[in-house]
């Protein structure tokens, strides 16, 4: 009788290494539910065990790595505009442990929900639902990343109770309907143009002002230099009629000369310019002869003219 139980004995021995019922290998980043005639018995990490054959089994394999799904949902915005979201989550099932196998993470995501990641999905919704709806468009795009914290918060407390950790919840990506995201664009480029006319408005100002300034300046040292022109000529002048007082002429005779001398120098520099004008001339240039003449003439007369005549004495022509 000792035998045949030794020989049933070594036979189920053989039968559970060759079906794999008697030892197992739990991978890394994993830990696998043992249950005992259908009921929990405990949970093993990554490495090599052993099970008592057909008493016991591997009731789940869990993984212990992070995990990722994308969801898309439709909210409503406080100006009433309808939105896409891309919402992205990671997550993980807890290290928790507890101080019962029965009060860890991996016991928990296993028997506590049938459908974590639908259930999770909903959370998400649900969250995203109520906290959108007190923003507006604009205010959406702008606080995206505060949303989404506010979301994770929330929905990381519900998934504890079931053995999940919420690692993050990022919203990926804010869909427009077609005529709101034309209108925005429209908006934006009027803001856009609107800037660039200012700013070249400012800039054509300041380029006025500089070149006022400049032009000021610029007008400053002409007249200075115009000032420092005439002192000069005037100085020019005296000593020229100095020096042609030196030689005997009288003071009337020297302004005389000197008058038509410069006017024989302007007709010179006329001449040098070759810029086309009309210069009117005597029609006889023989009369030209007589300029100095009748340069002197026009000024006697002019000097006779200022004189005022005393009591019965009369103006005669000068022969």
């Amino acid at each position: 009788m000792f035998v045949i139980l030794l020989l049933a004995l070594i036979v189920l021995i053989i039968v559970s290494i060759v079906t794999g019922n008697l030892f197992y290998v739990v991978k890394q980043q994993h830990a696998v539910i043992i249950e005992r005639l259908g009921k929990f018995h405990r949970i093993v990490g990554a490495g090599f065990h052993a099970k008592i054959p057909f008493i016991d089994r591997k009731a789940a394999t869990v993984s212990l790595r992070t995990m990722k799904n994308g969801f898309d949902i439709d909210v409503k915005t406080e100006d009433n505009v309808t939105i896409g979201l891309e919402v992205s989550a990671q997550y993980h099932v807890s290290y928790e442990l507890g101080n019962a196998p029965q009060e860890s993470g991996v016991y928990k995501s296993y028997y506590m929900l049938q459908q974590p990641v639908a259930q999770m999905r909903d959370f998400i919704t649900d969250a995203l639902r109520s906290s959108i709806p007190v923003y507006t468009l604009d205010e959406v795009f702008a606080k995206k990343d505060d949303i989404a914290k506010d979301v994770n918060a929330t929905v990381s407390e519900q998934m504890a109770a079931y053995g999940f950790t919420l690692v993050s919840t990022l919203i990926t990506k804010i869909a427009l309907p077609a005529e709101v995201e034309n209108s925005m664009n429209q908006i934006n480029a009027a803001q856009r143009t609107k800037a660039a006319a200012q700013d070249l408005a400012e800039a054509d100002r300041i380029r006025r002002v500089t070149e006022a300034i400049a032009e000021a300046e610029a007008m400053e040292k002409a007249g200075e230099g115009i000032a420092n022109q005439r002192k000069a000529i005037a100085a020019g002048i005296k000593d020229s009629l100095e020096i042609i007082q030196e030689t005997g002429v009288g003071n009337d005779e020297a302004n005389q000369l000197f008058m038509f001398t410069q006017w024989a120098e302007m007709m010179n520099e006329f001449a040098k310019s070759g810029k086309s004008a009309t210069v009117v001339l005597p029609s006889d240039f023989r009369q030209a002869a007589s300029m100095f003449e009748q340069m002197v003439a026009a000024s006697e007369t002019s000097k006779q003219s200022n004189v005022p005549a005393g009591p019965g004495v009369g103006t005669s022509p000068r022969p």
